[in-house]
């Protein structure tokens, strides 16, 4: 794949539909930075007079550039809130706002229609039908136009202009067409949709030559990044290497586009000072009073969308009722619900739905003094929200697809040291920075309800250790962090209206050796032979390699970092990816979520994925007394060790001893397990078990099986040429002895004795190979 994109000049798909529609470029404006967004920064109130006036919209976004923009003399391009009204520009709390005017149909059309009844349910991976009409299509380009010459009047001599969320795909390109002297930046605030999905969209070159217009594109996840990049490489034909692109400027030279990860936040501030005043603490006092002062309150709190989880939430809550495990003299859910696009026929729909499982459950489990489920279908001041969170003991983000949910880190902030349980969906972009939040999948009930169960029984000690944890998280990574990276990071590359001829470089961040890697020489000049092979398998350990050691094997999760690039290198042609661990299969499913196409060896090679179904490992009837045998050797050992105990897998026990005391409790742990072990083998009854040494583990497995032979079994069946393993463990070390010196890459993460010909410090490393892989195999 090139690293160079020759977006059309005069293409019919694009240009011709749009481009010639923008004009003649205006005289330019006299603001140094300018945003433009959907919505002005204010909203009009009514004053008990009947005379109206402006406020600053209370969103984070808002908050977060209001200071930046009166310092660089900024403007906002938005909507004004009133169909058919003409607005003029105006000045107020130290911003200059410019309305663009819209219609009663451009609103139906290009907002209620193409923004969100097709690129929202197709962006949040088809929870609700997305629709395509021409006519919407139609629309959406011209609004698009319009604020793009809006942008393009208001915008300063070599200006920096930042565009906002989905409903302005084409500003970029359209306002590139028109200044092509001015920085631009565009911010996905909701997810990117994986390229099998996105690609239904009719219209997915010309949106995607839209983005294209920017110098910075900004994602929530870097998910969200491999998906937009792996769309541009198979539609547009062009592979972003280390995150940069080169495309044509219309003018005979080249420039760079970045696409990058930048996690949105909120205002910690102001939620944080909210809670400590009195009258909100007592606020939250009193809604419990209200409540019925039950020993639990759960709280949901989201804008009426299908993409909430609501109706999973309502589920797993009523059948814990129906259970026995909660009662409703206990425990009680407060759901907010603000009104949502009241218009669009499914979100009426999802009310209904809605209220009616509420008014089921409340009419099941309703007592004269408590309620079951208090549903508020309003929209609340954000001292009444803050009051919320702190009366709340659990709170529920079941979020089915969420690009990132401020709720979650909201109700962080206010709750401080104060302890409480965030139950918080893993499809969420939150969940990639808190990490001490209770994850669940919202699709599975079952986990849900043990979630929520255990949210509620969590020692209070634990709860705020946890708490503490995300609010360090999120006082170092509020919103005023996250929109000053976004803008220096914008500033950082070549001056606004620079441009390159083509063949210069334009690949930033870590690149091969030669060109300034961050990686030792030999491992890097190692990394460009082995991706120029035509078919290349690259297989990664989990645990301590992909992801950090953790103390409870459950609570692992990739490195976001490794994750993307892993994902990243699945979708390049010729290559296979692997997880090579010691996990048992559904332990390793379980953590690391890793996609069908990623091929699976589990317990050392004793069980594989190597299709979209694993079929379950069958053992034989002495195989399974032998099994049953070892557990009875094993746990007594477990039990005189506080701390130990004895992991079960399909195909073997292990004795897991590394939060069991001092080094030499750890050792006297496993030298008893292996005396005791010894008085098993020989004896024709449990005759067939095979026994491993691991980090602070002794794994005994009734299958003889080790990662060398898995390796083997997936060279075979990719039909690789070369493999990359990375490994960190005992264990990996058959896997490092199986590979060949001379073709394959053997790199150990982490400390100790290996036969591994290179390695790197820890897991936070491993990102940086992958991508120098799939730079040089673009």
């Amino acid at each position: 794949m090139s690293n160079r994109v020759d977006l059309p000049i005069g293409a019919p798909s694009f240009l011709a539909r749009a481009e010639h529609r923008v004009g003649v470029p205006p005289e330019p404006g006299d603001h140094d930075l300018v945003v433009v967004a959907n919505r002005l920064a204010v909203d009009r109130v009514t004053e008990p007079d009947g005379t109206s006036s402006w406020r600053r919209s209370p969103g984070g976004l808002v908050t977060a550039l209001a200071p930046i923009m009166a310092r660089r003399e900024g403007a906002w391009v938005g909507w004004g809130g009133v169909a058919d009204e003409a607005l003029e520009p105006f000045t107020h709390d130290g911003m200059h706002l410019v309305p663009v005017e819209l219609s009663e149909q451009e609103l139906t059309e290009y907002y209620e229609g193409f923004s969100n009844s097709t690129l929202w349910p197709l962006y949040h991976d088809v929870i609700a039908r997305p629709s395509f009409h021409r006519q919407w299509w139609d629309t959406y380009l011209t609004v698009n136009v319009r604020f793009a010459r809006a942008a393009a009047a208001t915008a300063a001599p070599h200006a920096t202009v930042w565009v906002q969320d989905y409903q302005l795909h084409l500003v970029p390109r359209l306002l590139r067409r028109l200044r092509p002297d001015v920085r631009i930046g565009y911010f996905h605030h909701i997810p990117f949709p994986p390229v099998d999905l996105y690609t239904q969209l009719p219209w997915r070159r010309s949106l995607l030559e839209g983005l294209l217009g920017a110098d910075l594109i900004g994602f929530q996840r870097r998910s969200d990044v491999a998906n937009f990049t792996g769309a541009v490489r198979r539609l547009l034909g062009g592979s972003f290497r280390s995150g940069a692109l080169n495309v044509n400027d219309g003018h005979g030279g080249e420039r760079t586009v970045t696409a990058e990860a930048f996690p949105i936040s909120i205002d910690v501030g102001t939620i944080t000072a909210l809670s400590q005043d009195p009258e909100v603490q007592a606020r939250s006092r009193q809604i419990r009073e209200e409540l019925g002062h039950p020993n639990t309150v759960l709280l949901g709190v989201d804008r009426l969308d299908y993409t909430k989880g609501i109706p999973h939430r309502i589920k797993a809550f009523a059948e814990l009722l129906e259970d026995g495990s909660l009662d409703v003299e206990d425990a009680c859910l407060v759901q907010v619900a603000s009104p949502s696009r009241e218009n669009v026929d499914s979100y009426q729909e999802l009310r209904d739905d809605i209220e009616l499982a509420v008014g089921r459950v409340n009419g099941t489990y309703d007592t004269m003094g408590h309620t079951a489920i208090r549903y508020l279908h309003h929209s609340y001041p954000v001292e009444e929200m803050v009051a919320l969170y702190l009366a709340a003991d659990v709170m529920l983000v079941t979020a089915l697809r969420d690009g990132m949910n401020l709720v979650a880190k909201e109700y962080v902030a206010a709750r401080g040291g104060r302890g409480g349980v965030l139950v918080l969906s893993e499809f969420a972009g939150a969940s990639d920075q808190l990490r001490k939040a209770l994850l669940i999948n919202p699709h599975d009930i079952d986990g849900m309800k043990e979630a929520i169960v255990e949210a509620i029984a969590m020692a209070p000690q634990e709860a705020t250790k946890r708490m503490r944890s995300m609010h360090r998280q999120i006082i170092t990574h509020d919103v005023n962090k996250w929109s000053q990276d976004f803008l220096d990071r914008l500033a950082g590359g070549d001056p606004p209206g620079a441009r390159r001829r083509p063949g210069d470089s334009a690949m930033t961040g870590h690149l091969p050796q030669e060109s300034g890697s961050e990686l030792p020489g030999e491992l890097a000049s190692a990394l460009r032979r082995f991706a120029g092979r035509d078919r290349i398998l690259v297989a990664v350990d989990f645990d301590g390699v992909l992801a950090e050691l953790v103390d409870r094997a459950e609570d692992a999760r990739p490195v976001p970092e490794n994750a993307a690039a892993l994902a990243a290198l699945a979708v390049l042609p010729g290559v296979h990816t692997a997880l090579v661990s010691g996990r048992a299969l559904a332990s390793l499913i379980a953590v690391a979520s890793p996609p069908d196409s990623t091929l699976l060896i589990g317990s050392h090679g004793a069980e594989r994925r190597l299709g979209p179904d694993a079929p379950p490992l069958e053992l034989d009837a002495q195989q399974c007394r032998v099994l049953a045998a070892v557990g009875q050797v094993l746990e007594p050992v477990a039990r005189r060790y506080p701390d130990a105990w004895v992991e079960h897998k399909p195909a073997g026990r292990v004795l897991q001893v590394r939060l069991a005391g001092s080094d030499e409790a750890r050792r006297r742990a496993v030298a008893e397990a292996e005396a005791a072990l010894g008085e098993l083998a020989g004896a024709p009854e449990t005759d067939g078990f095979y026994v491993s040494h691991g980090k602070d583990v002794l794994e005994v497995s009734v299958v003889r099986a080790n990662k060398g032979q898995g390796l083997d079994l997936l060279r075979r069946v990719t039909g690789a040429e070369a493999v990359l393993f990375a490994g960190d463990d005992v264990t990996d070390e058959d896997g490092f002895a199986s590979l060949d010196a001379g073709r394959d890459i053997t790199l150990k993460v982490g400390e100790g004795p290996t036969a591994a010909r290179y390695r790197i410090a820890g897991p936070d490393q491993l990102s940086a190979v992958l991508r120098e892989v799939a730079a040089w195999r673009g």
